[in-house]
């Protein structure tokens, strides 16, 4: 945009020019030309002599800057990839601090009307001027100063995005031209060499250059003991200087300028909360407090130990209560929320206790830990896209069981691993892409939206391979089936396909095509050991949930068959030491499991010596929508599962578009069983791309829902640029696998037809 009219302004005092003194002797150096961006420097320099200018300084503590800035970086590694440094926090800020203060985004003009008159033009945007330092071949040090094109209409997201975008065009030598022009105000950070301040030279056409300085504790602190700093609340500060134009800016408003950038960094002006929310990080940032530990001395301790007290308080309600503020939503649908009860502030711990140390009491392992270390232990281990609801047990071995097996514990995915799930994904999504291109308008009941359910399946049974076990038993409705039965049952395309083509059994009951969705199989699930286990699904009528206690049923029988194979007859598996070799595994979907009574009767039998089977593995698909009820207008519940807290089942709530949470949460309920063979319940939280089923509009009766689901990409993709981000595979080997499966499932499609063709005969 062109730039608005410059308004005169009183003519400036001439300023003193300094009279050069002598130089130093250089008749026997040789001296270089300067060209190029080295001459650029000299003639830049030397106009800077024609601004006077003033300088403010504020120093600015970086506690809370610090401490958010690692929330954003945790979750961004979990996540998308990616780093946010200091500079691009502070930047921001610095722009909001233009906004509030739009004084400082102004130019000094010479000559407005031909006449010699001053004026000051009053930018509309700011152009941020980003000074870059760039180290040549031979050592030699230049400085680039790129600009971000109307800054103060970007989201952070954007900010980093343009920000990153000029630093690989300079470090790539792809910098253009047009990338220099428009810059209003400048930032200069050499606190990345380590000084502290400076005060840069400002240029023509600018108002203000921004300096900032090394992040540190104060000078004189840097070799003490860091629990003596912790103890004191001693923080790391920044060192922010505002060098502008006196002509065009006043010294009140360069402090105000400063004023408020520093109130953006201490956590006012909703600052972090635009940051978070930009980036969809689904937690709320932490937020300035003072300290509240000085009189700990002056009155005996007992402030500190009270502050103890808390953090034990506080260790437990993350085991009760973690689950409520983990990233289960896939769709995040609602604002995140700190449950007060698990926010350090309600017990009157603030961000400077966090570099504390307090007693752990053997939280992962440990006896002494900072207040930093146990939060992050508690936040892995129940706040992530897996959370767990289990301190409903009585039983104090089976609780222990699980704080051992995810309080301090790496979630940490091998390649291998990572490379499997994305097979499976791939697996899951071509399957229903396939059906729903080719099959158009025919019912399926597909998973899209629910892939991550293959992966989870998947994974209990290669667990089940791997523990040794002699078969496993299935039960499921009709969403996902079709799929479940291609990818882990093993029945084959061609079978599936056939009943597509309508080459139907011709005695089926009156040749429906919806018998494709009731039917059940076996088959034979292969581990990625090369080892297998036989896998039975089971018939299942449209009453959904009634195939519970007949699945556990036919795992029971499975299990007394087998004791009687082995020669000592008829057995009942529930007597010491019994192995229960014998998986049933029940598929759900949330409002069936919430709203059926066939579900708790089948629960409460679950420990029954004539009718235990050593343990069900429940999956519930939530779609988060019953037909098309949504969960306030079916429920009382907080969860679909909290029915199975009756059994002291303990319940793992994972985020559907987290594959990698997905399988350990398989791992988990799986090892679960085998330790005490009781129930065990996982809620993968998901969404139903389609309707009910795909010959309905969904977005009638959910609109707000399916504006959300219209905007998502697929779990596939999302894990697919994860790695991709990551680095563990190219996007070409994920593309490369997804198109050889597409090609597998068309071949299938091919001979399916054929075979058609052919039994039909000529025309």
């Amino acid at each position: 945009a062109p730039s608005p009219a410059a308004t005169p302004i009183a003519p400036a005092a001439p300023a003193a020019v300094p009279t050069a003194g002598a130089g130093p002797d250089t008749s026997g150096d040789p001296a270089t030309p300067l060209r190029g961006a080295a001459g650029r420097i000299v003639a830049n320099m030397e106009a800077s002599l024609g601004v006077p200018t003033a300088t403010s300084v504020r120093v600015v503590p970086a506690k809370l800057l610090e401490v958010n800035r690692t929330i954003v970086n945790n979750q961004l590694v979990r996540t998308t990839g990616g780093k946010v440094s200091f500079t691009h926090l502070i930047g921001f800020a610095i722009v909001k601090g233009l906004q509030a203060v739009p004084a400082m985004n102004a130019a000094f003009v010479a000559d407005v009307d031909g006449k010699g008159t001053p004026g000051v033009v009053r930018h509309r945007h700011v152009g941020l001027g980003l000074a870059v330092d760039v180290e040549k071949a031979g050592g030699s040090r230049t400085l680039m100063v790129p600009c971000i094109s109307e800054a103060d209409t970007r989201d952070f997201r954007s900010f980093i995005g343009a920000y990153e975008e000029l630093v690989r065009k300079i470090h790539t030598n792809k910098i253009a031209p047009d990338d220099f022009a428009g810059t209003t105000v400048t930032l200069t950070n050499p606190g990345t060499l380590g000084t502290v301040q400076s005060v840069p030279r400002l240029l023509p056409g600018q108002g203000v250059i921004v300096g900032v300085g090394a992040l540190g504790v104060p000078a004189g602190f840097e070799a003490s003991d860091p629990r003596v700093l912790a103890d004191l609340g001693v923080g790391k500060t920044v060192t922010l200087t505002s060098t502008y134009d006196h002509r065009i800016i006043q010294g009140a408003e360069s402090g105000l300028f400063l004023a408020h950038v520093a109130e953006c960094l201490t956590g006012k002006h909703g600052f972090y909360d635009e940051v978070f929310q930009s980036l969809e990080i689904p937690y709320q940032p932490v937020r300035w407090e003072d300290d509240r530990d000085a009189d700990d001395r002056s009155d005996g301790g007992h402030l500190r130990l009270l502050k103890q007290v808390h953090v034990q308080t506080l260790i437990n309600m993350y085991r009760v209560r973690g689950h409520l503020i983990a990233h289960l939503d896939p769709l995040d649908a609602e604002s995140p929320e700190l449950h007060p009860e698990l926010d350090p502030l309600h017990y009157g711990l603030t961000i400077w206790d966090l570099p504390r140390q307090f007693v752990a009491d053997g939280l992962a392992g440990k006896d002494m830990a900072t207040l930093d270390d146990i939060l992050h232990t508690l936040r892995n281990a129940y706040c992530r896209t897996l959370g767990i609801e289990y301190m409903h047990i009585q039983d104090p071995e089976q609780k222990a069981w699980i704080q051992h097996h995810v309080e301090g514990v790496s979630d940490t995915t091998s390649t291998e691993e990572q490379r499997h799930i994305l097979d499976r994904l791939n697996a899951a999504e071509v399957f229903e892409r396939f059906l729903h291109s080719r099959y158009v308008g025919q019912k399926r009941f597909g998973l899209e939206g629910a892939e991550s359910a293959i992966v989870l399946l998947d994974t209990i049974l290669d667990e089940a391979v791997g523990a040794g076990l002699a078969e496993a038993v299935m039960g499921m409705a009709h969403r996902g089936r079709l799929n479940v039965l291609a990818n882990i049952v093993g029945k084959s395309y061609g079978e599936i396909f056939e009943e597509f083509e309508g080459n139907l059994d011709p005695d089926s009951v009156q040749g429906s095509g919806d018998v494709k969705y009731h039917k059940g199989a076996r088959g034979l699930f292969v581990g990625r050991s090369g080892q297998s286990i036989p896998l039975t699904m089971a018939s299942n009528p449209s009453h959904l949930e009634a195939v519970d206690p007949v699945v556990v049923g036919m795992a029971r029988a499975r299990q007394d068959a087998l004791g009687g194979e082995r020669g000592s007859g008829p057995r009942l598996v529930d007597g010491p030491g019994a192995p229960f070799p014998v998986l049933p595994i029940l598929l759900h979907g949330d409002a069936a499991f919430a709203g059926q009574g066939v579900v708790a009767e089948t629960l409460n039998l679950s420990g029954l010596a004539g009718y235990r089977t050593g343990g069900t593995v429940h999956v519930v698909i939530n779609n988060q929508l019953g037909f098309t009820t949504a969960p306030e207008a079916a429920r009382t519940s907080v969860y679909p599962t909290d029915v199975a807290k009756m059994v002291q089942a303990p319940i793992f709530h994972v985020n559907g578009d987290d594959p990698e949470a997905c399988a350990r949460a398989a791992r988990l309920a799986f090892g679960f069983r085998q330790a005490f063979h009781k129930d065990v319940v996982i809620d993968m939280v998901c969404y139903r791309r389609h309707g009910h089923n795909e010959g309905d509009d969904p977005s009638y009766t959910q609109p707000l829902m399916y504006a959300l689901i219209e905007a998502k990409r697929s779990v596939r993709k999302l894990y697919t640029e994860s790695l991709v981000r990551r680095g563990d595979i190219t996007l070409e080997e994920a593309e490369q696998a997804l198109d050889d499966f597409s090609a597998r499932l068309q071949a299938a499609l091919d001979e399916t037809r054929a075979e058609a063709e052919s039994v039909a005969g000529p025309p």
